[in-house]
């Protein structure tokens, strides 16, 4: 019997160490003294947002899902975008790529949505890869593609976008060694190296709760 009691109290010891590294973990983001520009990025999955409560937890900027692909648009960008700058955060705009779509296509469908503000941040353009489009183009199309796609963003935006390019991506197609453009990277806890140049932008927990936010949250710092 007492083995069985010692087997007992050991897996509800394990069980208490695994719910309290799991509450660090949703709670967890990187030193504010080592990276004082921290906020979100969400979309319409995230639920009605409380932009005052998101800012009074520690965000400084917000960028919303507006596209993604030529036809589809996010249906909390609206909500989201007038939230933000009602809270007094900065924010941005973020296009999700297709591989499976034309880039003017998808280009001419987010300039139509997103209004052209000086005082927004870059827009972000996620590289990321899709399990409903199988589409993997040479290397070369692919940058093409995107050259296209950020030099009619940027036209629309009037400054340079900003690439958020998937691990998984640039190990196939070295993305960010082939366009000048500011990087946003990603990786939990550990900050990523895995671009060819030095990241400006790092989501740096995907599962963060925030107080505001109905449910976990993508958690972002800026290069200081």
């Amino acid at each position: 019997m007492w083995g069985l009691g010692r087997f007992v109290l050991i897996v509800a010891a394990l069980a208490l160490a695994g719910v309290a590294a799991w509450q660090y973990a949703t709670r967890w983001h990187p030193s504010v003294e080592r990276y004082p520009v921290q906020g979100v990025d969400v979309d319409a999955s995230d639920g009605a947002i409380e932009w005052n409560t998101v800012a009074a937890a520690g965000a400084d900027f917000a960028y919303v899902a507006a596209t993604r692909g030529s036809n589809q648009r996010d249906p909390a960008f609206e909500a989201n975008w007038r939230g933000v700058d009602a809270a007094g955060m900065r924010r941005g705009a973020v296009h999700v790529y297709s591989f499976c779509q034309p880039a003017r296509e998808q280009a001419n469908a987010f300039n139509t949505f997103v209004p052209s503000d000086a005082e927004a941040l870059p827009v972000a353009i996620d590289i990321s890869y899709d399990p409903a489009c199988a589409t993997r183009p040479e290397r070369a199309a692919l940058l093409d593609d995107l050259r296209l796609l950020a030099s009619t963003i940027e036209a629309h935006m009037g400054k340079p976008v900003l690439l958020r390019v998937a691990r998984a991506v640039e190990s196939d197609y070295e993305v960010s060694a082939a366009l000048p453009r500011n990087l946003w990277a990603t990786g939990n806890f550990l900050a990523p190296s895995y671009a060819a140049r030095p990241w400006r932008l790092w989501r740096a927990n995907d599962m963060r709760r925030v107080d505001g936010i109905d449910g976990p949250a993508n958690w972002d710092v800026a290069a200081p």
